[in-house]
């Protein structure tokens, strides 16, 4: 019996020793000398302080900021709970959003929607839109729009809210990646914000222009993927050459 067994034991703990200790090791020595950045997680910073990677979205909601896609990532751009809506494109909830219930009994936004995002996207970039019900209906006391109201509202079965926008709005402008955790848009949706960060900014529509140029990447090898803008490092090059006055 152990004729036959030895050879399987001795098989099995060379295999281990190899492809669990000597290969890991080998590569990650390998990546450390030749990619140490990527190995790192490409990590940004600003002096010693970490302030993000480039491989990972993350928030900006300001003005005078590019704007990311949206996340359905955990409460948004969480690397512990990458994940897409999981949504169908024929689903109601994907088109028009629904809301809860919180622990305090309060309705509160579930998931935003198509609907909502292209709203918000609208007003946020100055783009003309036709509604069939004016948006003024749905402030609440703070001047600001009511979320909860315009999911509602756009889940009407009798009368449903139709907000069109007149011009075009980019797909990742009100879509999330598959990830939630997609660290570029498009040139057309960093194009479409430019007026916005250039009034904020209080500088030239042409200067932020010419920083998205320059920030925008093309296709790997010039074959793989698509043209994309790293959302932090424009904004981290906006901080840097245009500082809000």
């Amino acid at each position: 019996m152990w004729e036959q067994l030895l050879p399987g034991l001795r098989i099995k703990i060379f295999m281990t020793v190899v492809l669990g200790v000597v290969y890991p090791l080998a590569m990650t020595g390998i990546s450390q000398v030749i990619f140490p950045k990527q190995a790192n997680g490409s990590l940004i910073k600003a002096g010693d302080r970490v302030i993000g990677s480039e491989l990972i979205g993350q928030s900006f909601t300001k003005p005078e900021y590019f704007h990311p896609r949206p996340s359905s990532a955990g409460s948004g751009y969480d690397a512990t709970a990458s994940s897409g809506s999981n949504l169908a494109p024929t689903s109601a909830k994907l088109a028009h959003g629904s809301t809860k219930m919180d622990d305090k009994r309060n309705e509160v936004v579930d998931f935003d929607g198509i609907g909502l995002r292209i709203v918000h996207y609208s007003l946020e970039n100055n783009i003309p839109y036709e509604s069939s019900v004016p948006l003024d209906q749905f402030k609440d006391a703070g001047g600001g729009l009511n979320d909860v109201k315009l999911i509602k509202a756009f889940n009407d079965d009798k009368a449903p809210l139709v907000f069109t926008p007149k011009a075009p709005v980019p797909a990742d402008a009100v879509t999330a990646s598959a990830s939630g955790l997609d660290p570029h848009i498009s040139p057309d949706f960093a194009a479409a914000q430019v007026a916005r960060v250039a009034k904020a900014r209080g500088i030239q529509v042409d200067q932020a222009n010419q920083l998205v140029a320059q920030f925008t990447e093309g296709p790997d090898v010039g074959l793989l993927g698509e043209s994309r803008v790293n959302v932090l490092k424009l904004n981290l090059a906006l901080d840097q050459q245009f500082p809000r006055k």
